[in-house]
């Protein structure tokens, strides 16, 4: 049970109630635990103000009450609990102790298994910071969902098969340039498919030619479709390469032409049982009558459109896995589709829960990106230009470290920024990616939390020769800024859970970056380490406790943990 439960769990039994409604209460002195009154009110059709005094009168003089809540005190239609700063302390970090990295874990997934699908790239497509929020909320949301209980496969979905691709070789055949060129390869490629988009827009007589290429991949035969053999292992190569870099890892990756087969003889049997229908030449799903139009299937020529990938894959997940839930990480433009599709998914028989998670545009302080124009920040030019940042600023605080070491740190930082970036922000909203902003030690910013954990860390180093490893009397505990950082870390459990249940990291996110500004507070006001023995073994404590939970925060996000910067 979590920490701040156990105190709702004995007012409640005190009240005799069988559930009650808390909240925290927005300032110190209004308390540290809010009931409201109103439900209990009408079922016993009392005034909710009178009820609120009778019970703050009631629980002051109860022994137990005495020993968790130093006050009880009415305020309007609600009661208000000030907990003991002891009880709370010893409640607090001997829970952080014992637990440690499994501190805010709880089972409320029940081990449900449960499938989520992001960082869906295009092969022969650049890499850019568009692809970088999907990459970190999907990560996010698949660690949060696992510390919640839920048993999670996090797989990725690669369009290796599309006309983007016959673009990329239409221009690649035609320029012999683009294969002597000393770039990375695959990084090379979204370059090249960009130019293509470019010249086809302005010359459309060649878009002949780039079918011909289409047609020659789709029969796996001949020159395009032995290119595209090998062009497709640069990619897959280089969208590896980025995956260990941000510490990406998924159970398994599907390929669109893997399953493109299976969904041409899938559609002919939805067609058969009436579920799809022929219209016009092409196959449709006719999905009017629930509000959702017509989602197209199969063109009038003959070619496949998404859905036939999308509904084999998704009948391989639901049938292979065994499902209870599955999870599509797609930008928002995709919202009405993923309705389409889900519909027919039902239709076909599928009746878990589908959800797609749908998140806003990132853009750049100039506007918006597109990769078929090069308007993008790419992820190699990003983390070059964050790392070249973050190396300088590395180098000025450590003027005595070897630069492998610089580079280390730096690197880590760059991959917590990027990640943070995209992860503060909740997913409605839009993201403008600044750099310069991105890179600070300041503000609401990657490398404001990491300097904060890594001062916590340096304290606890010092620390460690001054009996820190004895026995600690957290009674001592009483500067107000010492229970203002228990009762945020106790608060750590149900932040996590919110977040997973909201499918929201930015809750985790804002709930980091609050802990770091009061620890700031507390390192500057309150003296650590100089403190009398007892005081600074209890500090201490405090301080490691404090340590573990931005550690373990960290982690959910997909942060690197830096013990010095």
């Amino acid at each position: 049970m979590a920490i701040l439960d156990n105190y709702k769990k004995i007012i409640i039994s005190e009240l005799g109630l069988d559930k009650a409604s808390f909240s925290c209460p927005p300032s110190v002195e209004l308390g540290d635990l809010s009931l409201a009154c109103f439900e209990a009110a009408k079922a016993s059709q009392k005034n909710p103000i009178e009820l609120a005094k009778e019970w703050a009168e009631t629980l002051s003089g109860r022994p137990v009450i005495k020993k968790y809540f130093s006050a009880v005190k009415a305020a309007g239609p609600y009661l208000n609990f000030y907990l003991t700063t002891s009880d709370l302390a010893e409640s607090v970090i001997s829970t952080v102790q014992k637990q440690a990295d499994r501190f805010g874990t709880n089972d409320r997934g029940r081990d449900k298994s449960v499938m989520i699908e992001y960082s869906n790239g295009n092969t022969h497509k650049e890499y850019h910071v568009g692809h970088l929020r999907n990459i970190s909320y999907g990560d996010a949301i698949y660690r949060l969902l696992s510390v919640n209980g839920y048993r999670v496969i996090p797989v990725s979905y690669i369009n290796d098969f599309g006309i983007h691709v016959a673009k990329t070789i239409w221009n690649w055949q035609r320029n012999s340039a683009w294969s002597s060129r000393p770039e990375n390869k695959g990084y090379l490629l979204g370059k090249c498919y960009a130019e293509a988009s470019q010249e086809l827009t302005e010359h459309p007589e060649f878009k002949e030619a780039v079918s011909e290429i289409m047609k020659g991949i789709e029969s796996r035969r001949g020159d395009s479709y032995d290119l595209w053999q090998i062009t497709r292992r640069w990619s897959i190569r280089y969208f590896a390469a980025i995956y260990r870099e941000l510490n990406i890892k998924f159970r398994h990756i599907f390929y669109e032409n893997e399953v493109i087969a299976s969904g041409l003889k899938l559609v002919d049997e939805l067609v058969k049982k009436g579920i799809l229908v022929k219209s016009e030449g092409a196959i449709i799903a006719n999905l009017e009558k629930y509000g959702l139009g017509v989602l197209p299937i199969i063109r009038s020529d003959g070619t496949a459109l998404y859905p036939v990938a999308d509904l084999a894959l998704a009948s391989e997940k639901f049938n292979k896995y065994k499902l209870d839930q599955s999870i599509y990480v797609v930008d928002i433009r995709q919202s009405l589709y993923f309705k389409q599709l889900f519909k027919v998914l039902e239709l076909i028989g599928y009746h878990q829960p589908m959800i797609h998670l749908a998140y806003d545009f990132v853009t750049l302080p100039e506007g918006m990106m597109a990769s078929r124009t090069g308007n993008v920040i790419t992820y190699e030019d990003l983390k070059n230009k964050l790392l070249a940042k973050l190396i300088k600023e590395t180098k000025e605080r450590h003027d005595d470290w070897a630069p492998t070491r610089v580079e280390q740190v730096a690197m880590a930082l760059t991959v917590s920024t990027i990640k943070f970036e995209m992860l503060k922000t909740g997913a409605e909203k839009i993201i403008t990616f600044n750099i310069e902003e991105a890179a600070k030690f300041d503000g609401y910013t990657a490398c404001y939390l990491q300097y904060g954990y890594a001062r916590l860390k340096s304290i606890i180093r010092k620390g460690n020769g001054h009996g820190f490893f004895n026995r600690p009397n957290l009674h001592l505990l009483q500067d107000p800024l010492e229970k203002s950082l228990l009762l945020k870390l106790a608060k750590y459990e149900e932040a996590v859970a919110v977040a997973g249940e909201k499918y929201n990291p930015s809750e985790l996110a804002k709930y980091l970056f609050e802990l770091t500004q009061l620890v700031n507070d507390y390192y500057h006001r309150v003296n650590i380490l100089k403190a009398e023995p007892a005081v600074r073994r209890a500090r201490l404590a405090l301080t490691k406790a404090i340590a573990q939970v931005l550690v373990n925060g960290f982690k959910i996000l997909g942060l690197k943990v830096l013990e010095e910067m």
